[in-house]
């Protein structure tokens, strides 16, 4: 085998949901895989090279670690780093590049690695179920950013000691499955899949708890036009091209091809966490492995709790247009048990604008106050751009421009002809906006007949009229400068009229206690119709359950054939959690008006029934009212930035400028534009020499940059790299640093010197990167020849009898493809070849 290097760079800076600039790759320096595996991810996501941290201290394996050494090898160094390095205004995501352990225990708790950097090692201190120490829901376990619909930055978890990251683990059981993950999630982005998401019901009545949220997720993509999820009945795993799944299995196969990218699956079980431990379930790693961006299990026994596990309506955030990694920790309210795997990045719904610089021109030499011109273009009149950030380098510098929702501006929605004006007070934020107009919506509800909830930059409406359809329920929204110095408050809505639910309204019923002779169970059911109809059960027999007896009259409504009908009611989903008896009572047609009919449930004085009194079958009634969506904004459609930027408090030398204008919504996508200028504002210069010449070098060889001023009074010169700097000299003009390959490993990696003279005056070299790569070598086929992967350049044939006396070159190739070879003559005798790479 022959190990060489090969010269590419940058690759594609995405734009959505975040991007490379607000990532930490974490990578543990004593691994290969995971070396490499982190150097792609940075290829691919563009992230800056002083936003990866190498472990280096790590040698206790992938699976277990214990909070003091979670926080001494990864959460202190990670939080240090974020410091010191100025990235405190960016860094938002978290990527663990496999190898690297994912569950804390102390012995007594265990939390995953993803949720421990999230908010912290939480402990179970609350009461847990007998015999399952796990099975609890702390307070302090809690995750504020749940179903928040807010931009990370502005709503962190209220629970967390430290900083706050949104980490995934980019893993699986070898580095070729891993990176394949990394490719579809980069390959998801801006796809907008039309694949569908099924929300899988199981007869696994342990597991398929979640069954209760999917029809607010069903409903609440129906709102914005996406009609891809639906719920199904079946303990089948194994579709293709699906763009998500929710089961709740613990056993199950999948199909190579089973998601399309950008994919989120899960199952709820107990060990899907378990992705290296051994492990009588199926890990979520097998979701990846299936095609997935992102997955989610727990590390420890969680029991049933569904606040542990995705709420189904992450399909929704996603389709909204945030990452995976924020659609997916939105949806679990306690997430100190689970496991985050995949790739955070990928928004496959998002959409980003466009950008152009006006000035300066890409390589303009700069100097003073210089002027910074540039135009961005919103994707759609719905997603305006709100604030444009300066990055220099890959760091945040300042922020350019910020329009806030401007005070004075007048948001008025028309709800069936009648207007709700509300005036934009001072100071506010899209939260604080879209809570104020939903209090003002709410003190017309009278009139209105429709209720208002405010989540993050969305209103929820709900219409109150039972028996009013959804088409029949219009509503318009229009935004107006009113007294404000500029329009920048927007208000969209969804959809012009209503939404009908395609849900289906249910009541659960608990009876409990044990049935002595001659107790009695009953239902009284009132039809839409009018029609009354009695049912009941009488126990006879000593030692009968209470299960016994509530199926005997579930066994009864089912058959009864005046409920049979579409006006009727059927029950399922018996569950028994001895000494209390739980089921499902459901309407046998979907839609409010049918949730109406009207049960009563009695019991002898021995047992006890809930519901008491009479109520209507909409325990569910928040998924049976008709809906529609208001999305309050910020910014403008065209925006137009000019800055003057002073030169002077960046070093001389060799930039990029990186300018991010976000979309004026919580989603917040991204749109950047790059310029490469020079800066000179003092007369010091220097430059950076690397060797080998080129941008190639072997693997096992050491790299050599030689770092020269222009003037002898230098304080310090510093060489900076992939994970931040790589050496320091104090006191010299020049100076020469080597770097070993093998340290850097497999992948891209840029360099460059900032040299520091004695009056403080600072200079940033140009860049010169190198590309480490793998190239194998061979030796077979007739008639024998060597053959070798290549990149374009010169190699050596060399061979020798004898290891001490050296090799000759005996034949020379210039290659322009990816491989290369060489006829070899057999003599008998013993010899030695090896291949020079001679660029």
């Amino acid at each position: 085998m022959l190990l060489m290097a090969g010269a590419l760079l940058a690759g594609q800076i995405v734009r959505a949901g975040g991007s490379g600039l607000n990532v930490i790759v974490v990578v543990n320096q004593n691994s290969t895989n995971s070396v490499q595996l982190g150097n792609e991810y940075c290829a691919q996501r563009g992230v800056p090279p002083q936003n990866v941290l190498r472990l280096t201290n790590w040698f206790g394996g992938a699976i277990n670690w214990s909070p003091a050494d979670f926080q001494a090898n990864l959460r202190d160094p990670l939080l240090a780093m974020v410091a010191g390095r100025g990235l405190t205004r960016q860094a938002q995501f978290v990527v663990l590049s496999m190898d690297i352990p994912y569950r804390v225990t102390d012995g007594s708790n265990e939390d995953s690695t993803t949720a421990a950097l999230f908010y912290g090692f939480k402990t179970n201190t609350a009461s847990p179920a007998p015999g399952y120490p796990s099975c609890s829901l702390p307070d302090n376990s809690s995750n504020s950013y749940a179903y928040s619909e807010l931009d990370f930055a502005e709503a962190p978890p209220n629970t967390a000691d430290t900083n706050s990251f949104l980490a995934l683990m980019l893993t699986d059981t070898n580095l070729a499955a891993a990176e394949a993950t990394l490719d579809r999630g980069v390959a998801a982005d801006f796809s907008r899949p039309v694949q569908p998401v099924y929300l899988e019901k199981t007869d696994d009545s342990a597991r398929n708890v979640r069954f209760v949220e999917f029809d607010n997720a069903i409903f609440e993509n129906q709102v914005i036009g996406n009609d891809a999820l639906s719920r199904i009945q079946s303990d089948q795993t194994q579709f293709t091209n699906l763009f998500g799944l929710q089961t709740g299995l613990a056993n199950f196969s999948l199909e190579t091809n089973e998601f399309v990218p950008g994919a989120l699956a899960d199952n709820l079980t107990s060990f899907g966490g378990y992705i290296l431990d051994p492990n009588y379930q199926t890990p979520i790693l097998a979701f990846l492995e299936a095609g997935a961006t992102g997955s989610y299990g727990t590390i420890v026994e969680p029991c049933n709790y569904t606040q542990k596990f995705p709420d189904p309506v992450d399909y929704f955030y996603q389709s909204r247009g945030f990452s995976a990694a924020e659609a997916y920790y939105q949806s679990v309210l306690n997430p100190f048990e689970g496991l985050f795997v995949g790739e955070p990045l990928a928004a496959p719904f998002a959409r980003p604008g466009s950008g152009v610089w006006n000035a300066p021109t890409n390589g303009a030499v700069l100097g003073g106050q210089s002027i910074l011109s540039l135009n961005f273009t919103a994707a759609a009149t719905n997603l305006p751009l709100g604030r444009v950030d300066l990055f220099v380098d890959g760091t945040f510098f300042q922020t350019l421009t910020n329009l806030a929702p401007a005070a004075g501006n007048v948001l008025s929605v028309n709800l069936n002809g009648s207007v709700v004006n509300y005036t934009n007070p001072v100071n506010a934020t899209l939260a604080t906006l879209a809570t104020g107009l939903a209090g003002a919506l709410n003190q017309q509800s009278s009139a209105t007949e429709v209720l208002a909830f405010a989540v993050g930059d969305r209103i929820e409406l709900q219409s109150q009229e039972i028996y009013v359809p959804g088409t029949n329920v219009t509503v318009s929204s229009t935004a107006a400068i009113g007294a404000g110095p500029l329009l920048t408050a927007g208000l969209d809505v969804a959809r012009p009229a209503f939404l009908d639910t395609v849900a289906t309204g249910y009541q659960v019923v608990s009876v409990t206690n044990e049935p002595e002779v001659g107790d009695w169970l009953e239902v009284t059911v009132m039809k839409t119709n009018g029609m009354v109809v009695t049912l009941g059960v009488t126990n006879t027999t000593a030692g009968t359950t209470i299960a016994t007896l509530a199926l005997d009259l579930v066994n009864l409504i089912n058959a009864n054939p005046a409920l049979q009908a579409p006006d009727g009611l059927f029950v399922s989903d018996f569950n028994n959690f001895d000494p209390l008896i739980q089921f499902y009572v459901y309407a046998r047609t979907p839609g409010w008006p049918a949730s109406q009919i009207l049960a009563t449930w009695t019991t002898s004085a021995n047992l006890q029934a809930t519901p008491m009194g009479t109520s209507p079958l909409a325990d569910n009634v928040g998924d049976l009212r008709p809906r529609n969506h208001l999305y309050v904004t910020t910014g403008v459609d065209s925006l137009a930035v000019n800055f003057a930027w002073d030169t002077t408090q960046v070093p001389d030398g060799y930039h990029q400028l990186t300018a991010v204008a976000y979309e004026g919504t919580s989603v917040a996508t991204q749109t950047h534009v790059t310029r490469n200028v020079r800066i000179q504002n003092t007369g010091l210069t220097a430059t950076l020499v690397s060797l080998p010449a080129g941008a190639n070098a072997s693997l096992a060889q050491q790299l050599q940059f030689t770092v020269a001023a222009n003037t002898t009074n230098v304080s310090t010169i510093k060489l900076f790299g992939t994970g931040g700097c790589l050496g320091v000299v104090s006191n010299q003009a020049t100076a020469t640093f080597g770097v070993s390959a093998a340290y850097l490993g497999l992948g891209q990696h840029p360099f460059y010197a900032l040299v520091t003279d004695s009056s403080g005056h600072r200079y940033q070299t140009a860049t010169v990167s190198y590309n480490v790569v793998l190239i194998t070598l061979t030796l077979g086929g007739t008639p024998l020849a060597l053959t070798s992967s290549a990149l374009p350049g010169r190699y050596d044939l060399q061979f020798a009898t004898n290891l001490l006396t050296g090799f000759q070159t005996v034949a020379s190739v210039v290659s322009t493809n990816s491989l290369v070879q060489w006829p070899l003559t057999t003599t008998g005798a013993a010899g030695f070849y090896r291949v020079r790479w001679n660029p």
